[in-house]
């Protein structure tokens, strides 16, 4: 008896829907980003939980609108949030000449960054972790038709 050997091909399929991700060249030569303007900033010391409070408050907003509702929320993360939209604004009309009056947000939203663990001391030589973490912040804004 002859034993014959087979090899299954394995297909992992993704279950995901995201695009495959485009080096520069390749979204220049798209003109991907051409109608839009984007800022990000990685490893904000703020979680991402705290972050995503005030991001759902000026998400589908005017820019102007959304620029006065971060300046007025008591948050930690309302600076670097600030910063981050004044950022996209500068992009959107420098690099790819939209109008100002017609921007809005249109995407925003903060992942999660690294994790600092650190350990805090105890009584009786034990010892407890700390997790300090962090968030991503990406903004998108586009041009109202």
């Amino acid at each position: 008896m002859e034993k014959t050997t087979e090899k299954k091909e394995k297909t992992f399929t993704r279950k995901c829907n995201k695009a495959p991700r485009l080096t520069k060249k390749q979204r220049k030569e798209l003109g991907v980003g051409k109608d839009q303007g984007r800022a990000s900033i990685n490893n904000v010391s703020v979680p991402a939980s705290k972050a995503n409070l005030v991001t759902e408050l000026i998400r589908g907003k005017d820019y102007e609108v959304a620029l006065a509702i971060v300046k007025n929320t008591p948050n930690i993360i309302t600076e670097s949030l600030e910063k981050l939209l004044i950022s996209a604004r500068a992009n959107a009309v420098n690099n790819n000449n939209l109008d100002e009056s017609k921007l809005y947000v249109a995407e925003i939203y903060a992942n999660q960054g690294t994790t600092l663990k650190r350990i805090k001391a105890l009584s009786r030589g034990s010892a407890t972790r700390i997790n300090k973490r962090t968030c991503h912040l990406t903004v998108v804004l586009k041009e109202r038709a």
